[in-house]
This record gives C-alpha cells, structure tokens and sequence, in this order.
C-alpha cells in the first residue's frame, strides 16, 4: 500500500516536471510569469498618456484595455539589478509601454491586460478615466442639469428675490410710525 503511494507522488512528480520542463527551456531555462501590472498616472484624462510597467517579461509583449489601443511592450535594460545582486535569471526582467487613452472613453476604472511569452495577467480597475470640462457654454449642457432642474433653481431664486422685496417693503414700513 505504501509503495503503490509512493509509486503514484513519484509519478506525478515526473509528469508536472515533464509539462514544465519545455516551457522553461524555451524561455532560457527560465519560466517568465508577467506580475506587478503599474499604471502610471493612476487617475488620467480621456487623450491622457498613460505608462505602463510590467514585471517577469524579459522580452516584451503587449497590453490591452477597453480605454486604449494595443500597446507594446518593450524590455528595460537593468544593467543596475546585477550590481545591487538582482540576478535578472530569476524572471524579476521589467518590460514598458505607453498607451494613449482613447477620447471616447467613459469615465470610469478600467482593466489592463498584459500578454507576456504566451501567458497572460489582468489587473482590475488598474487606472481610472475622469472626464473632460465642457468649458464655454456657461456650465449648462444637455449631460448637466434637466429643463426641470433649470425650472426648480429658477422659481427658488424667485422665491427668494421675492421674500426679500417683501421684507424690505415691511422694514420701511416700520421706520415711518
């Protein structure tokens, strides 16, 4: 009984080594997992750039949003890991782009998806778009304030210019007697 669970680990053992082993040779003896999605400004502006920073993708790749178009990714030269003893062989290789937000892009937190030596991470609401100011037209537009919205803001203002008239009529009323 013992033996035949021993037998069995042992065989799964050698599987999992047997479906790992060409995916590390193909990648220089090492297994690339894209981690650590960075966008950088985190709030942006609708035709806004947008830097993003990947770790684990020695050699590039691309990143995808509903915000923005396919963007590449490029490796970074880390010439100083080596010295601070970072051994770029263990996967920490860094790749960057730059994706311009579309202009039609609603407000919102959008998604990010990197596409690094055939494997795939997302980062949910990895960066937000804010929408732009419609400037020049007074602050009223068909996306703000509702004709009836408009219709309440102006009878308060008329109740509110009218009560004063009636308390300042009533006020030099009293100072004749």
């Amino acid at each position: 009984m013992r033996k035949t669970r021993a037998l069995a680990a042992a065989g799964a053992a050698v599987a999992v080594l047997g479906v790992a082993a060409p995916v590390a040779v193909a990648d220089g003896g090492r297994v690339a997992n894209p981690s650590n999605i960075v966008a950088q400004p985190g709030v942006i502006a609708r035709g806004g750039q947008l830097t993003i920073t990947v770790d684990g993708c020695p050699h590039g790749g691309h990143a995808t949003s509903n915000a923005f178009q396919r963007t590449n990714l490029t490796p970074v030269n880390n010439h100083n890991d080596t010295a601070r003893g970072n051994d770029t062989a263990r996967g920490n290789d860094t790749a960057r782009g730059t994706a311009t937000i579309d202009d039609n892009a609603r407000p919102g937190p959008y998604d990010i998806t990197v596409h690094c030596s055939g494997r795939s991470l997302t980062r949910p609401a990895a960066f937000t778009v804010i929408g732009g100011v419609r400037g020049g037209i007074g602050g009223s537009s068909t996306t703000g304030a509702t004709p009836t919205d408009m219709a309440i803001g102006g009878s308060l203002v008329a109740a509110a210019v009218a009560g004063s008239g009636f308390f300042w009529m009533r006020r030099r009323a009293e100072k004749r007697i």
